[in-house]
């Protein structure tokens, strides 16, 4: 019966924002706590994101038309083995090869998100210092998600290049760059869309490694520092984050490529 009016209480205050208190950061709310280190999570994870999309669609068009050269196999070679080596593992390389080692970036300086003193607003000094402080986990997302952006968009072209229209399209004497990007690129580009929306959820959900790594403060530092403590409202209230990102992040997918696609939305008056 407790464990009901608990639930109760609970939704209750979810229903108001209300996420609770933090047992460790004197009382301090959890929704505040998650509203001042979400956005820099959504900066790091956005931006390398959007870097990773762009090239890795740009990479896996060129290979495609490619296919068999020199160029294809070094490039999909590199992008099989980037996708497969764990985000943390190459975090901890670049660490001690970029920070550490050849001393390249200052990696003491780029801890936090923010400098001391800098005041966020629309100016060059702070959107300069918030690029210096992410520009570690950025590096580490877009080398760890670059490659499965090739393969995908690799793949995708591919198969749309046997399609009849590009073959017509050809016969009719279009040239290769009209073909290029209204036939071929704008069609092989759907799938990625999709899994470009169900993407942001999920690295939002494992930003926790990352950030804890380059003591990044987002989202995931926040996680994993109520982890090693046991302040579990911040631990609630986070894992509640993420699992509403990643439900939005999946619904907004399945939006996207039903308005992108019409042979989505005929099968689906039709059915």
């Amino acid at each position: 019966m407790w464990v009901l009016f608990d639930a109760y209480d609970y939704l209750a205050n979810l229903a108001r924002g209300q996420l609770g208190k933090s047992l460790i950061s004197h009382g301090t709310s959890v929704t505040s706590m998650i509203a001042e280190f979400l956005p820099w999570t959504l900066f790091s994870v956005g931006t390398s994101l959007l870097i990773s999309y762009v090239l890795g669609v740009l990479l896996g068009m060129i290979i495609a038309y490619r296919r068999g050269s020199i160029l294809d196999h070094v490039l999909t070679t590199l992008a099989s083995i980037l996708s497969s080596v764990p985000n943390y593992l190459v975090a901890i390389l670049v660490l001690i090869f970029l920070g550490v080692r050849w001393k390249i970036v200052p990696i003491t300086a780029m801890r936090g998100a923010l400098s001391p003193g800098i005041v966020p607003g629309f100016t060059w000094e702070f959107i300069s210092d918030a690029f210096f402080h992410a520009f570690m986990p950025i590096l580490t997302y877009v080398m760890t998600t670059v490659g499965r952006w090739m393969l995908m968009m690799k793949n995708s072209t591919l198969n749309t290049l046997g399609e009849d229209y590009v073959t017509v399209a050809k016969a009719r004497g279009l040239r290769p760059r009209t073909i290029t990007v209204s036939y071929v690129g704008r069609n092989a580009i759907l799938p990625l869309v999709a899994n470009l929306a169900i993407s942001v959820g999920f690295i939002i959900g494992g930003a926790a490694l990352i950030e804890g790594i380059f003591v990044y403060k987002g989202i995931g530092w926040i996680l994993l520092s109520s982890i090693n403590q046991r302040d579990y409202p911040v631990m609630q209230g986070v894992f509640l984050c993420i699992t509403v990102s990643v439900v939005l992040c999946n619904f907004l997918a399945d939006r996207l490529y039903s308005r992108l696609d019409p042979r989505i939305r005929a099968a689906g008056s039709d059915g």
